[in-house]
C-alpha cells in the first residue's frame, strides 16, 4: 500500500490483461449516458496504484463501449441463469478485476472465483472473500477446483477473456471438464476470430504506448461453433449471444446486422458463446 492508500500493483503478461479491461470498464462507466452501469470499476481504479493512461493510453470510446457490451452479454446470461435458478452457483474462471458480482447478485447466489495465485493475491486484497464470494488461487486447468463446487442448485461456469490465451487442446479439455462435472450446467465464454488470433501471435496487436497484446493461442471463427459440441457428448447446445445494443450508430445500426451476415460475421473481434450441458437421466 502506498503512502496515498492506492494500493501498487505489478503484473505482466497475460495477468496484466485484468488492468486493461477494468480501465476500459472505468472509462465507460464515466460516460454521461454508459451502457453499462459500474461503478465498482472506477472505485478500483481509484483505489490503484497503476499507470493506467502511460500503459494503456486514454481508452478509444468506440473500444471501450464494446468491451462494455461485451460485459453486459455476460451479466445478461448470468442474470438469466439465476432467474432460473436462485440460489445457484456461478463460477468464474479468471476473473480478474471483473465486478460482475456486484452488478447482478441477487443475495442468494453463491459466487467461486477461480484464479491464479498471482492474480488471486491482487483480487482478494481489493475485493476481500465474503460469505457468499470467495476467490480460489488455482488455474482453471487445474480441474481440481471441481470439487469446490456445489452443483446442488445449478451451476454456470463464465470463463470471460480466458479461453483465447489457453490451447487449443487446453480449451477442449476445460470444455470437457466442466461439461463432465456439472450435468444440466452451462458455460459462457468469448472467443476472438481467427483474423484476430493470427494478428496477436505476431505481436501486431499494440498501442501507441507500446504496450502489446499477449498471444491467443485458440480463435474460433463464427461458423466453427459446432466444433464445440466435439468436446464432450454431454455438449448439446452451443449458440452465439448477441450484444446488447449500444449507442451510436456502429453499436446501435451496425453491430447487430454484422453478426447476421456470413460474409462477414468474422470482422467482429470477438463474439460470446453459451454452451448448454446434458442434465442427468
Amino acid at each position: 500500500m502506498d503512502h496515498d492508500g492506492r494500493r501498487r500493483i505489478d503484473l505482466e503478461g497475460v495477468p496484466e490483461t485484468l488492468l486493461w479491461n477494468l480501465h476500459q470498464r472505468a472509462y465507460e462507466a464515466r460516460q454521461p449516458h454508459p451502457v453499462l452501469d459500474d461503478p465498482k470499476a472506477i472505485e478500483l481504479v481509484e483505489r490503484i496504484d497503476y499507470p493506467f493512461e502511460e500503459r494503456f493510453g486514454t481508452p478509444s470510446p468506440l473500444l471501450a463501449q464494446g468491451q462494455a457490451l461485451r460485459v453486459r452479454t455476460f451479466d445478461d446470461a448470468v442474470r438469466a441463469f439465476l432467474r432460473e435458478h436462485p440460489r445457484g452457483t456461478v463460477v468464474a474462471l479468471a476473473e480478474g478485476l471483473e465486478t460482475q458480482f456486484w452488478r447482478v447478485d441477487n443475495g442468494r447466489a453463491h459466487w467461486l472465483c477461480v484464479e491464479l495465485p498471482q492474480t488471486a493475491k491482487v483480487r482478494q486484497a481489493l475485493l476481500p472473500d465474503e460469505e457468499r464470494r470467495r476467490t480460489l488461487a488455482r488455474s482453471a486447468l487445474d480441474l481440481s477446483w471441481r470439487d469446490e463446487v456445489d452443483p446442488a442448485h445449478g451451476v454456470l461456469v463464465t470463463a470471460q477473456g480466458l479461453l483465447m490465451y489457453l490451447r487449443p487442446a487446453e480449451v477442449r479439455q476445460l470444455i470437457a471438464g466442466c461439461a463432465e462435472a456439472f450435468p444440466g450446467g452451462s458455460l459462457v465464454f468469448d472467443a476472438v476470430p481467427r483474423w484476430f488470433g493470427e494478428r496477436t501471435l505476431s505481436g501486431r496487436m499494440r498501442t501507441a504506448q507500446g504496450y502489446v497484446t499477449p498471444p491467443m493461442p485458440w480463435a474460433l471463427d463464427a461458423g466453427e461453433l459446432p466444433k464445440i459440441r466435439t468436446a464432450h457428448p454431454a455438449v448439446t447446445e452451443v449458440r452465439e449471444l448477441p450484444l446488447p445494443r449500444g449507442r451510436g450508430a456502429y453499436f446501435g445500426v451496425v453491430w447487430p446486422v454484422l453478426r447476421r451476415l456470413p460474409g462477414v460475421r468474422n470482422i467482429r473481434p470477438t463474439m460470446t458463446v453459451l454452451a448448454r450441458f446434458r442434465p442427468h437421466t
